[in-house]
C-alpha cells in the first residue's frame, strides 16, 4: 500500500538494485521539488527522510560507480548520470549540459566581432549618451553598463527588482540597435502572454524618448509566449524551432526569465541561431519556475559574475558615460568568471524608495532583515504597507470592496483596467486562507452587495483566468477575461488581446479556467497591480513558505500591499529560502579553474 501511495517509491522500485533504489527515490523526490539533481556531498539530511522501505539502505555513494544503470560517460546514455558529485536523471543532465554548452557557444561567437562592436559604441557615443539625458542620479549607472554590454554581447542577463528599469534599459538597447539597423528583426517573449504583453507595452511607452523613425520600429513589436515563439507542436515535447532549425530573428528578448524551467530553458537556447542576440530579463530574487530547474537564478548566483567586467570593457563603459559621477567602480575588475560582463544587476529602483514602503519591505524580506520586518509588523504608519496579524476581516472586506469598480464600469476596456487595479494573492490553494476559500469568500461578499449572482457557472462579471494554453482559441496560460453580455445580450468571455483588441468567446468553449478575484502568488508572476492583498496560510502550513514567495507577492504591488498573517509566520517565512540543486555553477567553476 505504501508503494501505491508514493509515486517516488513506485519509481525507485522499478529498478532491481537495492543499492540504486534509495538514490532513485531521492532523485525523483527532489525533481518534484524543483531540483534537477542531488548533491552526494550533502545527502545525509535527505537520507534521513527516506521511507521505512529503505530502512536497511546504506549510504555509500561510491558504490554508485559500480551500477550498470549509472554512467559517468556522457556518451553512454543510462537512466542515471553521475557528473562530479551530482546524480541526475539522464534527461536533466542533458538539459543542464545543453544550457552550459549553448552559453559557451554564445561567448565564443562574440570574440569574432568584438573589436567592431566596441568601435561602434565609440562611434555612436553621442547618440548613446542622449538616451540617458534624463538620468541624473549620482550613482553607478548600471543601466548604461547593461546597454553597452548587451550591444556587444550575444548573450546578456539583465536582472533587478521591480522598478529598477529592466524594460527601460532594453528600450535603450533596441533604440541603439534600430538606429544602426532599422530593419532589425526582434522577438519579444515571456512565459505567459500577460507578461509578454506588459513588456511590449512598456517598450512602446519608452519609445517616446527616441526619434520618430525608431519609434515606428518600437510600435511594430509584437509580444508572444515562449511556446508560440518556439513553434508549439501539439501533442509533442518538441518545438518547430530547435537545434538545426533556429529562429531567424536578429534579437530575442525574454522577460520574466526566472519562470523558465530547465527543460524549456534548454529548448530556448537550442533554438537561438549563431548570429542571434539573446537578452534575458528577470528578477533573480523572485520565485523560481514551478517545474524543475531554476537556471536563471542559478546563473545569477555565480560568484564574480554579476556586475563584473574585464579591464577593457570597464574602460569602454566609463569612457562613454557622460556623467563622471555615474562611473562604474574599478572594484568590478576582480573576477575571472566566464560570465563576467554578461550579467548586469540594476540596483536603483525608480518606483520604490529603499528607506520606506514597499521598497523597504521587499528588501527586508529578501535579505531576512528581522528588525526592519518587525518594525513594519508593529507600526501601522506606512502609507504603502499594512500588516494585520489578526487576519482582520474588516481589512479584507475594505480591500475586496474595490472589485465593485470594474463590475459597475460599462466600458469593457476600462473594466479591465479597474479589475487589474487590485488583486488578492494566496500562498496556497487549499485551507482557510487558500485560493479556493478566498475566492468563495469574495464571491459571497459581492453577492451580498447585489453586485453579482453566482447561480450559473459563468455568471456575469465573473473574472476568469485561463490555466492551460488553448492554441485553437488563441488563449494562453495566465490570460484573464471577464464574463459579460455582448451587444445582443449573450454571455461571452471577453479577453484583451496583446494589441488591445477585445476578443469575445462563448464560455462553453473554455475548458480550463478558474475564478480570479484571488490568484496564487506563483500565477501572479509577470503581473503588476496597483494594490495587492496577500493572504498567508495558518502557522501549521507554513513549511511551504519562503522569502522568495513573499517577496514576489509584495513586489506585485505598485502603490499598496496589505498582508494578512501572524508575526511569527511572516518572520519564519523571511527566514526560509528556496534551495534548488543544479550543477551549472560547478560547470562554470571548473571552466574558470582550468583557465
Amino acid at each position: 500500500m505504501q508503494t501505491l501511495n508514493d509515486v517516488h517509491l513506485q519509481f525507485a522500485s522499478f529498478f532491481k538494485s537495492s543499492t540504486l533504489q534509495p538514490y532513485a527515490y531521492l532523485v525523483s523526490k527532489k525533481l518534484s521539488e524543483g531540483h534537477i539533481c542531488i548533491h552526494l556531498g550533502y545527502i545525509e539530511k535527505d537520507w534521513e527522510t527516506l521511507p521505512p522501505y529503505f530502512a536497511h539502505a546504506t549510504l555509500l555513494p561510491k558504490h554508485l560507480l559500480k551500477e550498470d544503470l549509472v554512467s559517468t560517460d556522457l556518451t553512454n546514455k543510462q537512466p542515471f548520470i553521475l557528473f562530479g558529485n551530482r546524480l541526475y536523471l539522464q534527461r536533466y543532465e542533458q538539459y543542464e549540459r545543453e544550457i552550459f554548452n549553448q552559453i559557451l557557444s554564445f561567448l565564443n561567437q562574440e570574440k569574432g566581432n568584438l573589436t567592431q562592436k566596441e568601435s561602434l559604441i565609440k562611434e555612436h557615443r553621442v547618440y548613446l549618451q542622449s538616451l540617458f539625458q534624463q538620468n541624473a542620479n549620482a550613482l553607478p549607472n548600471w543601466q548604461f553598463a547593461a546597454v553597452v554590454s548587451a550591444f556587444i554581447n550575444q548573450f546578456t542577463i539583465i536582472t533587478g527588482g521591480p522598478g529598477t528599469g529592466k524594460t527601460t534599459t532594453v528600450a535603450k538597447i533596441l533604440a541603439l540597435l534600430f538606429q544602426l539597423n532599422p530593419n532589425l528583426k526582434v522577438a519579444l517573449a515571456a512565459p505567459t502572454g500577460k507578461a509578454a504583453a506588459r513588456m511590449a507595452e512598456s517598450l512602446k511607452n519608452a519609445s517616446e524618448q527616441v526619434d520618430e523613425k525608431v519609434r515606428e520600429n518600437f510600435m511594430a513589436l509584437q509580444p508572444s509566449t515562449l511556446h508560440r515563439l518556439l513553434g508549439y507542436i501539439p501533442d509533442s515535447p518538441y518545438f518547430k524551432h530547435r537545434k538545426g532549425f533556429p529562429l531567424t530573428h536578429d534579437v530575442v528578448i525574454i522577460d520574466e526569465s526566472s519562470m523558465i524551467d530547465a527543460a524549456l530553458f534548454a529548448k530556448l537556447l537550442n533554438a537561438i541561431g549563431p548570429q542571434t542576440k539573446l537578452i534575458l530579463l528577470g528578477d533573480k530574487d523572485q520565485l523560481a519556475s514551478v517545474e524543475a530547474g531554476s537556471l536563471f537564478g542559478d546563473l545569477c548566483l555565480a560568484k564574480g559574475a554579476i556586475n563584473h567586467f574585464s579591464a577593457d570593457r570597464l574602460a569602454l563603459i566609463n569612457e562613454t558615460i557622460a556623467n563622471a559621477e555615474q562611473l562604474i567602480p574599478a572594484a568590478m575588475l576582480t573576477s575571472k568568471h566566464a560570465l563576467k560582463e554578461h550579467i548586469i544587476e540594476l540596483k536603483y529602483s525608480h518606483r520604490f524608495k529603499s528607506e520606506e514602503g514597499i521598497g523597504k519591505l521587499s528588501k527586508a524580506i529578501i535579505n531576512n532583515e528581522v528588525a526592519a520586518i518587525e518594525d513594519f509588523i508593529n507600526h501601522q504608519k506606512d502609507k504603502q504597507v499594512a500588516i494585520y496579524t489578526d487576519y482582520s476581516a474588516k481589512a479584507f472586506e475594505e480591500f475586496i470592496t474595490g472589485y465593485q469598480e470594474y463590475i459597475v464600469e460599462k466600458d469593457i476596456k476600462k473594466a479591465f483596467e479597474k479589475l487589474n487595479n487590485l488583486r488578492v494573492l494566496c500562498a496556497t490553494r487549499e485551507g482557510e486562507q487558500g485560493l479556493y476559500s478566498i475566492n468563495k469568500k469574495i464571491e459571497d461578499f459581492l453577492r451580498s452587495k447585489n453586485l453579482i449572482s453566482t447561480v450559473d457557472e459563468f455568471y456575469e462579471h465573473r473574472p476568469v483566468m485561463v490555466t492551460s494554453n488553448n492554441y485553437n482559441l488563441g488563449l494562453f496560460n495566465g490570460d484573464i477575461g471577464i464574463i459579460r453580455k455582448d451587444e445582443g445580450g449573450a454571455l461571452k468571455a471577453h479577453f484583451e488581446s496583446p494589441n488591445g483588441e477585445i476578443v469575445k468567446i462563448l464560455p462553453g468553449l473554455l475548458s480550463k479556467v478558474e475564478t480570479v478575484f484571488a490568484m496564487t502568488i506563483h500565477k501572479s508572476q509577470g503581473s503588476e497591480f496597483d494594490q495587492v492583498l496577500i493572504s498567508l496560510p495558518n502557522v501549521e502550513e507554513m513549511n511551504i513558505l519562503t522569502r522568495e514567495l513573499l517577496y514576489t507577492g509584495v513586489t506585485r504591488a505598485k502603490s499598496k500591499v496589505v498582508i494578512l498573517g501572524s508575526a511569527a509566520l511572516i518572520l519564519q517565512t523571511a527566514k526560509e529560502q528556496v534551495q534548488r540543486a543544479s550543477g551549472i555553477q560547478d560547470r562554470f567553476l571548473t571552466l574558470e579553474t582550468n583557465n
